[in-house]
């Protein structure tokens, strides 16, 4: 039976501790990730145990791994997140599902410490060409990574941050455009809106999409309005709140939630156009008819919208109905200008956000004081409203000098 080791005041002392005879100082050995042989020191050996504790913790915690350089980039995202306090749960969400989706189980699992500059644009690369992945996509994980490095950069456990200028390069090499939105033509608007008007079983969705193109609400924004939000005396809508639906919990189940703006820009009043009012008196008599929605959603109450099930529909519900109708369309108008003898105006794959990028452009093409369109949009950065602008000025610059040519003779 091995001796028990004590102190010169005889006490027992654990496996790795000693007191020098010398300055009867305690220490502790133990070996680091590296298998480095360490010492920690204390005058005293209650001191000392609360140090071996501290040590402990921060071995079980992986501090002393991430410190060595060998975490994984999964134990420096995990990090990452628990230091974003201030997140917002939907945001929140998206960022686990797609990190744990596209990184965790491949390349999540290297050491970042090995991790070079060619390895995150081969993986960008692999995604992209093996994974047939959109360039926008690639930039939500990219948004995702950077941040991850860059903190492992700062505690100083890597020098250089290896995800710098990849996207760009990756960029530069694809024939992908980065996932930039277009809006419908105004003949593609009017094709969209009159088969949904006219279709025996499309037609209920009018109120909503008239709503969306009438406003350039986000999906949320009109999603979550409640009778309350609207001042159809004054002709005012007022977005205070956004509907959103993501999972939650270990088991992913999407749950829906109300969430602020996300700035204060997101809070505002949009002014109501005759056939948006038109849209919201259609909806209140159809629920003075068949009963009031009393769907409570965090402590919320009295919403606008309701499906067939007496739920607030969500996101995903509205952009596979626009699927549906958009290939219902397609297929009809096909048929009708071939017998017509005419050019088919076929409508693009587009989401409800499309809409919304759609109202603001013929917003653009009729308005001109941009600080009145981003106030309208909610857009926190006047540089989104800018670029919307351009785009859609464009053809009116065309058209601007087709009739300055046509009065301007002073050639």
């Amino acid at each position: 039976m091995a001796k028990t080791r004590k102190d010169l005041r005889g006490r027992a002392l654990r496996k790795g501790e000693m007191q020098r005879s010398s300055d009867k100082r305690y220490s502790y050995c133990y070996t680091d990730p590296l298998g480095r042989r360490k010492y920690i020191y204390a005058n005293d050996l209650v001191t000392l145990r609360e140090k071996e504790a501290e040590l402990t913790k921060n071995q079980l915690d992986g501090l002393d791994i991430y410190i060595a350089g060998k975490a994984t980039v999964n134990f420096v995202f995990d990090r990452y997140m628990k230091l974003k306090a201030n997140l917002r749960q939907t945001t929140r969400s998206n960022y686990l599902y797609m990190y744990d989706r596209f990184v965790r189980n491949t390349f999540g699992n290297k050491k970042i410490a090995d991790i070079r500059f060619s390895d995150v644009l081969q993986f960008y690369n692999c995604l992209l060409q093996q994974q047939e992945m959109q360039i926008n996509t690639l930039e939500s994980i990219h948004t995702l990574l950077r941040p991850t490095f860059q903190l492992a950069v700062r505690d100083g456990i890597i020098r250089n941050n290896p995800t710098d200028g990849v996207l760009a390069e990756v960029k530069k090499n694809s024939d992908q455009h980065s996932g930039i939105r277009h809006a419908l033509t105004v003949a593609q608007q009017r094709a969209f809106m009159e088969h949904v008007a006219n279709h025996p079983v499309y037609f209920h969705w009018w109120p909503l999409f008239t709503i969306l193109l009438g406003t350039g609400c986000r999906i949320g924004e009109a999603l979550g309005l409640r009778w309350e939000d609207i001042d159809c005396e004054n002709r005012m809508i007022h977005i205070n709140h956004s509907l959103v639906y993501y999972p939650v919990g270990e088991s992913r189940t999407s749950v829906q939630h109300i969430s602020k703006p996300k700035t204060k820009a997101g809070e505002r009043t949009i002014p109501m156009l005759d056939s948006v009012q038109d849209a919201f008196e259609m909806l209140r008599e159809e629920q003075l008819e068949n009963g009031w929605n009393d769907v409570e959603i965090d402590g919320m109450h009295g919403f606008i919208f309701c499906n067939r099930f007496g739920n607030v529909p969500n996101p995903q519900s509205v952009n596979r109905a626009i699927k549906r109708i958009v290939s219902d369309y397609n297929a009809t108008e096909e048929i009708s200008a071939k017998r017509e003898h005419r050019e088919a105006i076929l409508l693009p794959d587009f989401s409800a956000h499309h809409l919304r990028h759609t109202f603001c452009t013929r917003l653009c093409e009729q308005e001109t004081n941009l600080k009145v369109i981003q106030s309208v949009m909610g857009h926190k950065d006047i540089k989104t409203t800018m670029d919307v602008y351009a785009e859609a000025t464009e053809e009116k610059k065309q058209e601007s000098f087709e009739r300055l040519a046509a009065t301007w003779n002073v050639f």
